[in-house]
C-alpha cells in the first residue's frame, strides 16, 4: 500500500507540475516526451517485472524497482533542461513498472477469492486517496518552493515501502531454472518506441508521409510481427497469448487500453487548460485532477460491494457510463464555465475507473492460477500502460499538430510558434504578452485541447461498447 501510495502521487503531482516545469525549463513542444518517456519504460517493463514475480517471487522484483524508481526520481528534481528531464524519466518509468503489478499480485496471493473483491478495492482506493494529495500538494510546492520537489518527495515513500516489504512480507518459491524472454522485451520496446515517435512528431515537425514516417511506420509493424511470433514460439513468453483466449479477459484488457488513453489525456492536459486559459493558479489547476483522486476510490470501495451483488458485468457497465458522462463534460467545456464544471468531469471519469478497474483486476485473479497470476495482472496493467504511452503520444500530436496550424494561420507574419504557449503557462510572464497575442494562444490553446477532448470521448464510447460485450458474468460467492 506504501508503494501504491508512491505511485500514486508521482502519476497527479507531476502533471500540475508541469505547467511550471515547461515554464522553467522552456520547450513546450516536448510537453508530451515528459509523460511518454516514463509511460513508454512503465508499459514495456511492466510485463517483464510480472512474469519475473513469477520466477523469482514479488518481493525481490518489488524492491529493485522501488530502488531504481527513486533514482530517477532523485535525478528528474536535478534536471536543468527538458532534454534532460526526458532522459531521466525514462529511468524513473523502468522502475516504476514494478510497482502496481506486483503490488496489485501480492494482494491475490495473500487473500482467498471470498476477500480479493474488497481488498483489491481497498488498495485501490489507497491509490486514489493518497493521490489527492498529489494536485494540491503540486501546488503549493510549485507556488511556495519549487517544482524540484515534486520529485523528491517520493524518497521517503520509498524507503518506508521498502522497510515494510522486508519486515513483514514473507513467501515461498518454487526454485526453478528461469528463462527470461529477452527478445520479447526488446522487439516490443522497439515497435512500441516507434509508434510513438510517429505519433508525436507526425504532422508537427515531420509530414504524416515523409519518408521517416513511412521507415519509422514498417520498423513498428517488423517489430510487432517479429514480437507475436517471438512470444508463441518462447517457452516462458513475457506476454503468453492463451491467457486472452478467455472472451471476458480479452475484452478487460481491451478496455484498460481504451481507458488508459483517456486518463492520460485528462491528467497530462487539463492543467495547461486550467492555467493557460482560465488563467488560475497552479494550486486550482492541481484541484480540477483531486476530484478525479476524490471518484475513485469511493467507486473502488463500492465495486467490492457490487462485485458480490450484480457480477462484473454490470458493475463494468456502470463505470463505463460515468466514463462518457465525464468525458462529454470536457468536450463541452468552455473557459466561461470555471474549474468546478472541469472537476465534475474528472470525478464522473475517477467514478469509471475505480468501478472498471477493480473489476478486472479480481476477474483476471480468480480466473488464472498463482503461476500466472504474476503475468495476467500484469497483462492488464500493461494494456492500461500502453494506452498511457500511445495516449501520450497520440494526444500529445493532436494538440501539437493543432495549436501549430491555428497559430500559423491567425498570427501576423507566422509570427508565433507552439513554444509561445510557455508563456500562459507563467502568470507574470502571461501579463508582459500583448492582448491580442494571448487571445491568439489562449484560443489556439482551447481548440487544440477541445480536439484532444473529443478524442477522449470518443474513446469513452468505445470502452462501454466493449464492455457490454461481457458474458453475463458470475457474482463472487
Amino acid at each position: 500500500m506504501l508503494a501504491m501510495f508512491m505511485n500514486a502521487i508521482e502519476g497527479t503531482i507531476v502533471s500540475t507540475a508541469m505547467p511550471a516545469i515547461v515554464s522553467d525549463l522552456g520547450g513546450f513542444s516536448l510537453y508530451s516526451w515528459v509523460f511518454s518517456s516514463y509511460l513508454l519504460m512503465n508499459a514495456v517493463t511492466v510485463l517483464i517485472y510480472g512474469k519475473l514475480s513469477d520466477l523469482f517471487g514479488r518481493k525481490p522484483i518489488l524492491i529493485f524497482g522501488i530502488i531504481v524508481f527513486l533514482i530517477g526520481s532523485i535525478l528528474c528534481g536535478f534536471a536543468h533542461t527538458m532534454n534532460q528531464l526526458i532522459i531521466y524519466r525514462f529511468i524513473q518509468g523502468f522502475g516504476a513498472g514494478a510497482v502496481a503489478p506486483v503490488a496489485s499480485t501480492i494482494i491475490g496471493d495473500i487473500y482467498e477469492k471470498k476477500e480479493r473483491a474488497k481488498v483489491q478495492g481497498y488498495l485501490s482506493s489507497v491509490w486514489g486517496i493518497s493521490a489527492v494529495m498529489g494536485p494540491a500538494l503540486g501546488g503549493l510546492l510549485v507556488q511556495t518552493l519549487t517544482w524540484r520537489l515534486v520529485f523528491w518527495i517520493n524518497i521517503p515513500l520509498g524507503i518506508l515501502s521498502m522497510i515494510g516489504l522486508v519486515l513483514f512480507l514473507h513467501e515461498n518459491v518454487s526454485k526453478k531454472k528461469p528463462e527470461i524472454d529477452y527478445g520479447g522485451a526488446a522487439l516490443l520496446t522497439a515497435g512500441i518506441s516507434a509508434v510513438m515517435i510517429i505519433l508525436v512528431e507526425g504532422g508537427v515537425h515531420w509530414q504524416w508521409g515523409s519518408w521517416k514516417i513511412i521507415i519509422l511506420l514498417v520498423f513498428a509493424l517488423l517489430a510487432l510481427f517479429l514480437f507475436v511470433r517471438q512470444e508463441r514460439n518462447f517457452p516462458e513468453p513475457m506476454m503468453p497469448f492463451e491467457i486472452w483466449k478467455e472472451k471476458s479477459i480479452l475484452l478487460a484488457n481491451l478496455v484498460s487500453l481504451t481507458t488508459g488513453i483517456m486518463i492520460i489525456g485528462l491528467s497530462s492536459y487539463l492543467p495547461a487548460f486550467v492555467q493557460g486559459v482560465m488563467e488560475k493558479s497552479p494550486t486550482v489547476a492541481g484541484f480540477t485532477l483531486t476530484s478525479m483522486s476524490i471518484g475513485w476510490p469511493i467507486a473502488s470501495a463500492l465495486s467490492g460491494r457490487l462485485l458480490a451483488k450484480i457480477g462484473f458485468k454490470y458493475t463494468s457497465i456502470i463505470g463505463g457510463v460515468s466514463l462518457i458522462a465525464g468525458s462529454a463534460i470536457l468536450v463541452l467545456m468552455k473557459a466561461s464555465f470555471g474549474p468546478l464544471v472541469a472537476a465534475s468531469g474528472t470525478f464522473l471519469i475517477g467514478i469509471g475507473m475505480g468501478l472498471t478497474s477493480t473489476s478486472f483486476i479480481v476477474l483476471i485473479q480468480n480466473t488464472v492460477e498463482w503461476e500466472r497470476r504474476g503475468i495476467a495482472t500484469a497483462s492488464n496493467l500493461f494494456m492500461r500502460n500502453l494506452g498511457n504511452t500511445v495516449g501520450a503520444a497520440l494526444l500529445g500530436g493532436i494538440m501539437n499538430g493543432t495549436l501549430q496550424t491555428y497559430l500559423h494561420h491567425h498570427s501576423e507574419r507566422k509570427s508565433l510558434t507552439i513554444d509561445d504557449a510557455n508563456s500562459l503557462l507563467n502568470a507574470r510572464e502571461r501579463l508582459q504578452i500583448p492582448d491580442k497575442l494571448r487571445h491568439i494562444l489562449q484560443e489556439g490553446l482551447t481548440i487544440s485541447l477541445h480536439h484532444v477532448y473529443l478524442i477522449v470521448l470518443l474513446f469513452a464510447a468505445v470502452s462501454l461498447a466493449l464492455l457490454l460485450l461481457l458474458p453475463k458474468s458470475h457474482k463472487i460467492d
